[in-house]
């Protein structure tokens, strides 16, 4: 997937979710941060993020906040995308090559099944599976971890494709590692362990569990290679 128009600019302070301020060309402009999660490891002051201009003039923020350089004592700098919008379009930009469906395969966004809605479903011939895709952002020395906060909506969703597995379904969850040069996912259990012990769980019941790193420039990001994954 690939931006419009992309500039870099020094962050400078977080005032909510969604809003920040960043220094560009010289002067401090208001800007939407496409992440509503806490990313406090990635957003400190001072360090360089990239964003994209808006497409509509007359909207209150003229930038939204899309990646950032994290900087890593002794290490090169690592180039993180942390739009929240852009796994699922990644991953269904990535699907049908991947060799997981035939080339027939058909997907579609957005469907429920049971009480729960997941971003893809896939129909190939007889095959029918469910895939929910979380966006990973959170890196520490080479390991990238799933959840950056507690998240309830993912524990459930576990449970909504173990569900699916028992009626038939292929079900899949899908970490998209929005950046490149990690070795292995883990889930967060130090974070949320309600999560981690729901994975494991899915998995035992049948679900599968895709991590994938992506290829990220400051104006795009495409899935990549499989990453190492440690449940």
């Amino acid at each position: 997937m690939r931006y419009g128009h992309v500039i870099s600019g020094r962050f400078l302070v977080r005032r909510n979710r969604f809003i920040a301020e960043a220094e560009i060309a010289g002067r401090v402009e208001t800007v939407h941060v496409k992440n509503t999660g806490r990313c406090r490891e990635l957003l400190a002051p001072g360090c360089e993020v990239f964003l994209e201009k808006a497409v509509n003039p007359a909207r209150k923020t003229p930038y939204d906040l899309i990646a950032v350089k994290k900087t890593r004592p002794g290490r090169e700098p690592l180039l993180i995308n942390m739009d929240s919008q852009v796994p699922n379009a990644a991953a269904l930009e990535w699907l049908p090559a991947s060799g997981l469906f035939s080339p027939q395969a058909r997907f579609r966004r957005e469907v429920t099944h049971g009480d729960s809605r997941f971003d893809i479903f896939a129909e190939d011939g007889p095959r029918r599976a469910f895939i929910e895709v979380k966006g990973v952002t959170l890196e520490d020395n080479g390991t990238v971890l799933f959840p950056d906060a507690p998240t309830e909506r993912g524990v459930k969703h576990l449970k909504g494709l173990a569900a699916c597995v028992k009626e038939g379904f292929e079900a899949y969850i899908f970490f998209v590692v929005q950046m490149k040069g990690v070795s292995r996912f883990r889930p967060n259990d130090a974070l949320h362990p309600e999560f981690g012990s729901a994975l494991r769980r899915a998995v035992r019941e049948g679900v599968k569990v895709l991590a994938m790193d992506c290829r990220v420039t400051p104006d795009s990001i495409a899935v990549d290679s499989p990453v190492g994954i440690d449940l």
